[in-house]
């Protein structure tokens, strides 16, 4: 079980000492949600960030484009230093396509779906990705609370990953917390994202993680 840092919810004034802070707690990758005003509401940010803090850090960043036409982007964050890039299956007409243009690029290839669209209609595409992103919320906010049927979506989706026997992994995204993450990881989730629960006013970031992983060893 990996835990991944969302930057979303960091101060951005002081974004590489939060993240160290995050790491040294347990996160294992940075988690950059870029989003364009268009495909969701906010407007967050891009390359430029990735780039910067790329030479910064060695933990692999995790860049998930929530925006419309992915595949204008994905050479520039290539060039910035993602790591794995995951597009949004309701934003490209051409999925496969996508998925093998990052493959190509030399990096992993991820696809996410949000909570309205079925885990099924990834059935065809698996074999052309490294990691299913499950959104349980909806996209485009930080802060929302986890919607309780991702579980059940989570379970499916890894019964078909499974019945194919491919070495997908599963990502999940959105209201994760202490309460919530042991129950994620058990139904069948293989990597985290957290944001607010890590970057709060109540604790340091470091503590934080510390307790998320302590929530997945053990039980909330």
């Amino acid at each position: 079980m990996r835990l991944a840092a969302s930057i979303l919810s960091a101060d951005f004034g002081r974004l590489e000492e939060q993240l160290r802070e995050a790491i040294a707690g347990g996160c294992d990758w940075i988690h950059f949600d870029v989003m364009d005003g268009h495909f969701v509401p906010q407007i967050t940010f891009g390359v430029p960030v990735v780039a910067s803090l790329r030479p910064r850090f060695t933990e692999p960043f995790d860049v998930h484009l929530m925006v419309e036409r992915p595949e204008h982007q994905i050479e520039k964050f290539v060039e910035a230093g993602a790591d794995l890039i995951t597009f949004h299956w309701e934003a490209t007409a051409h999925p496969h396509r996508l998925a093998r243009l990052i493959r190509e690029s030399g990096r992993r290839a991820g696809i996410a779906i949000n909570p309205g669209t079925p885990v099924e209609v990834l059935t065809d595409l698996l074999e052309e990705v490294d990691v299913v992103l499950v959104m349980s919320v909806d996209p485009g906010y930080a802060g929302q609370a986890f919607l309780p049927r991702s579980l059940g979506r989570v379970r499916r989706l890894k019964r078909v990953i499974e019945q194919a026997g491919l070495p997908v992994e599963i990502e999940v995204d959105g209201g994760i917390n202490p309460t919530n993450a042991r129950s994620v990881y058990e139904a069948g989730a293989d990597i985290l994202v957290a944001a607010s629960a890590l970057f709060n006013q109540r604790l340091s970031p470091r503590t934080a993680a510390e307790q998320l992983k302590a929530a997945l060893r053990f039980g909330a």
